[in-house]
């Protein structure tokens, strides 16, 4: 009778577990996605973006939550298949608060085309589910410290690390990336303001880095370690995937297609601002 009463309860606390941490979920994704859900040209997205490029997109977009699930989560997950249900779960949950919150501003509603409607939500989906996953570091954990140790140790790695700057670069660049300031700013821009940009660019991104190691999370800088050698792990190649997602996602949003090779490179590097930013703030962050 003991042996029940205890499972009973075990049952229970795991519900009531799952149920916080889904909440904490929905909590993520509302933070994360109000300021893109709230850009009107992230709504005309929905409208007129290429449909293979759209379900791209999305695909792309699954095994990034994967991934994220590994490293962070808004639960603990030990086996690849716990983190695929958590990924399914966390895009319900940000693909349920785009559909609502949208459906409440009045963005989605009775007369538009089901292809509309899939489109302004399914894009807007991305980042609420990147929110989702980002609940745990964002709103805190309710399970206890010790419970979250092995997925803080995993994203110490330089793979762990890495894979965090392209999450956060993904996510401010797809902020921005829509509105008509980024091309004006890019069209303001001469080659010497370009290069200035790329400059303060890296020395904002090397100021997040030597953050980090100051605060001493990445295990795996020793403190002898050469500033150079710092520069050209994180400060280069998290530029360097700042600059490939910028482009990507400039080109899934259909920004740059009549644009020219000098055009679209000035372009990337606006863009590459915030995305360097978010990029080098998520190590923080997490």
């Amino acid at each position: 009778m003991a042996s029940k009463s205890t499972k009973d309860k075990s049952k229970k606390s795991d519900i009531n577990t799952f149920v916080t941490d889904l909440a904490r979920a929905y909590g993520g994704a509302i933070l994360f996605s109000f300021p893109i859900l709230m850009t009107m040209e992230m709504w005309w997205l929905g409208f007129y973006m290429n449909g293979g490029r759209l379900m791209l997109f999305t695909l792309l977009s699954l095994p990034l939550l994967i991934g994220l699930s590994y490293f962070d989560g808004f639960e603990d997950t030990f086996t690849l298949k716990d983190d695929v249900r958590e990924t399914l779960i966390a895009y319900f949950v940000g693909f349920s608060t785009s559909a609502i919150l949208l459906l409440l501003f009045g963005v989605v509603k009775s007369g538009m085309s089901a292809d509309e409607i899939i489109g302004k939500i399914s894009i807007q989906a991305v980042a609420a589910g990147l929110g989702a996953m980002f609940a745990q570091s964002l709103l805190g954990g309710g399970a206890g410290v010790d419970e979250h140790a092995e997925k803080r140790k995993r994203s110490t790695s330089y793979a762990g690390q890495i894979f965090l700057m392209v999450v956060g670069a993904i996510f401010l660049s797809m902020s921005v990336a829509p509105t008509e300031e980024v091309e004006l700013i890019s069209h303001q821009m001469t080659d010497w303001h370009a290069v200035g940009l790329i400059l303060i660019t890296l020395i904002v991104m090397h100021a997040f880095v030597y953050a980090v190691e100051k605060r001493g999370d990445d295990k795996e800088i020793s403190p002898d370690t050469p500033e150079w050698s710092l520069f050209l792990r994180f400060t280069v190649v998290g530029y360097a995937i700042a600059l490939l997602i910028s482009f990507y996602i400039l080109w899934t949003f259909g920004s740059i297609d009549d644009m020219g090779f000098s055009e679209k490179l000035r372009v990337t590097i606006v863009l590459a601002f915030p995305a360097s930013v978010g990029g080098s703030a998520s190590r923080l962050i997490l």
